[in-house]
């Protein structure tokens, strides 16, 4: 199983003492405000199981996220393929940390960290970052990264039609 050191995170596979935690950062309405609806446990559940999947089958997907000084889960961080109902394609990068750990730097850590092995380990030309036009927080981060915003675009779910922005970071840049 391929680990991701940084300072101070561990990005690693998922374990089993990492659903609880897991499916109470996907029931905080703060975590999920940018992300849909709150997620019951058993779809944490399932969702861990479908990154462990991407992992051990592509090499790269979303990997737990540790500090590593306490071993304390806060969330996650990796790269995927975006979804094929999306009006944009390629691999996208993303995060999503309890509150706890909001504030402290760690997304922007984790995600120089998986820039560097999108690039180089994995050989992408480009990685997004998408989010919701109002998720300020997110963007700070795509800022940090040396990421540029480059499109908008509204995507329904549930009925609902959501403004969203693109960022974009290609190897050469």
């Amino acid at each position: 199983m391929i680990e991701i050191n940084t300072e101070r995170l561990l990005l690693r596979g998922w374990r089993d003492d990492d659903l609880k935690p897991w499916a109470e950062m996907n029931a905080d309405p703060e975590v999920r405000a940018h992300l849909g609806p709150l997620l019951t446990p058993e779809q944490a559940a399932a969702s861990v199981h479908h990154f462990q999947e991407g992992l051990d089958r592509d090499g790269y997907g979303f990997w737990a996220l540790e500090v590593r000084e306490t071993g304390e889960f806060v969330g996650m961080a990796g790269l995927d393929a975006v979804d094929d109902d999306m009006p944009v394609s390629g691999v996208e990068i993303g995060w999503r940390l309890a509150r706890s750990a909001w504030g402290h730097g760690y997304a922007t850590e984790a995600a120089l960290a998986l820039l560097e092995y999108g690039f180089t380990t994995v050989g992408l030309l480009e990685i997004l970052a998408i989010t919701t036009a109002d998720n300020v927080r997110s963007q700070a981060v795509m800022h940090r990264l040396g990421m540029t915003a480059a499109e908008k675009f509204e995507y329904e779910e549930d009925g609902v039609r959501t403004p969203h922005v693109v960022y974009r970071k290609s190897r050469d840049a």
